[in-house]
């Protein structure tokens, strides 16, 4: 389903960014992307090896996960 883009030149529907840390919307952007959302449910259901998927998110999104997510095993 296609999001309703009806209000994308309203300023008051995006108001909230103003009071993001750097890391909040850098996240708001990242976990649109289809590349990386492909990438990342790759690393969370175990389609490949672990570590050569974490390498790759390592290496293309800049991004280090020390710990699996809340409430996962990886």
């Amino acid at each position: 389903m296609t999001p309703d883009a009806a209000g994308w030149r309203s300023s008051a529907a995006y108001e909230h960014i103003a009071e993001m840390s750097p890391s909040d919307l850098a996240w708001e952007w990242l976990r649109r992307n289809d590349a990386y959302v492909e990438d990342y449910r790759e690393l969370r259901e175990g389609m490949a090896d672990t570590q050569t998927l974490t390498d790759k998110i390592r290496r293309r999104w800049g991004l280090r996960f020390p710990r699996g997510p809340a409430g996962s095993s990886i």
